[in-house]
């Protein structure tokens, strides 16, 4: 037998659940439903109301209920090949979108589609949990499949040195593990689309946060793959601008610029000195025509390092443009140096 608790949560997720097909009458719909007088429903009608759930219009019996500004919702979803990224948005988290201005709501629905999808096409596991959270200032979606993990699955299938240079091939963009069906964008530009997004799997975390401008890695537990997207419920940011942004001008439509958060390219405190460093930054930047080197969080760089990229390279490339931004005075010596030899 469930605990008053218990029950008393039970109560207030019907309640939430039922509340936009019983927007008059749901005190005498939960009051049935469980037994209850319709004064212990109000009670717990009042508690949502407090907690800014449910929001009312109207005094006595013309009074209305509908969801308020805080919602939540979860599943536990089985990859059983009916399961469908599109049909889970539209039947299950949609209505948490009610209110959201449009370009807010277009990002949260691209970038839930597009993870989703990933979960169902690369993870290689059984399920996937999603929850879905809406406060007064932001919008949290998470995603969590039971998979291989998805820096593990990058480094085995490309052949890459290990799951840390997997997570600086995804920082560049067009990487996937099944090019025929899939393009490599998805998460560059999801990642770009919202304020903060992380991805955790076996004892790595790749995140992208708008506000600081840069790519990081951070221990972490979690078995398989989960993805955590954020962003502010007023945020005035277009889905178009973020494409845009990667394209070389308005008429262009191939995604033909990536910027590369350099700092990825070193293991732990090592300092960024060597070609080969340089060269595993390198790697696959001829799918792209601009190639922007942010060097943010980098405190000094070698001279063949340096060398590696803006003389050599730059010279066996000549249609890719190089750019080199966020540098302090030791970086920037260093590349001028290089620039200057070329």
């Amino acid at each position: 037998m469930a605990s008053n608790k218990e029950r008393g949560n039970i109560i207030r997720q019907q309640i939430l659940r039922d509340v936009k097909h019983h927007p008059k009458g749901i005190t005498k719909h939960i009051a049935n439903i469980f037994s209850i007088t319709p004064q212990a429903v109000n009670n717990h009608i009042k508690r949502l109301e407090n907690e800014h759930r449910i929001q009312s219009e109207g005094i006595g019996k013309g009074k209305i209920y509908f969801l308020g500004d805080v919602r939540s919702h979860s599943g536990l979803f089985k990859f059983d090949g009916s399961f469908a990224e599109d049909s889970v948005w539209r039947n299950e988290f949609s209505s948490l979108m009610d209110g959201i201005q449009e370009n807010v709501d277009e990002v949260c629905h691209y970038g839930f589609t597009e993870m989703v999808n990933n979960a169902i096409d690369h993870s290689e596991g059984d399920t996937v949990f999603i929850r879905m959270n809406r406060t007064k200032e932001a919008l949290s979606i998470v995603i969590v499949d039971d998979g291989e993990g998805i820096f593990k699955k990058i480094a085995r299938v490309c052949d890459l040195m290990d799951e840390t240079q997997a997570i600086l091939e995804l920082s560049k963009g067009k990487l996937t593990t099944d090019p025929e069906n899939h393009s490599g964008e998805d998460i560059f530009f999801t990642s770009r689309a919202f304020d903060i997004f992380e991805i955790h799997s076996k004892g790595l975390k790749f995140s992208h946060d708008s506000a600081l401008h840069f790519d990081y890695l951070l221990d972490t537990d979690v078995v398989g793959t989960m993805i955590l997207m954020t962003i502010n419920i007023n945020s005035d940011r277009i889905l178009k601008d973020v494409f845009d942004n990667f394209t070389s001008g308005p008429d262009e439509f191939n995604f033909n610029k990536t910027v590369i958060p350099v700092k990825l390219a070193a293991y732990g405190n090592e300092k960024l000195v060597s070609r080969s460093q340089a060269k595993r930054l390198l790697l696959r930047l001829e799918r792209f025509q601009n190639v922007v080197f942010d060097f943010e969080g980098v405190p000094s760089v070698g001279q063949a390092f340096a060398d590696e990229i803006f003389r050599v390279y730059a010279a066996k490339h000549t249609d890719i443009t190089l750019l080199a931004i966020e540098m302090n005075e030791a970086v920037e010596f260093m590349v001028k140096r290089a620039l200057n030899n070329s």
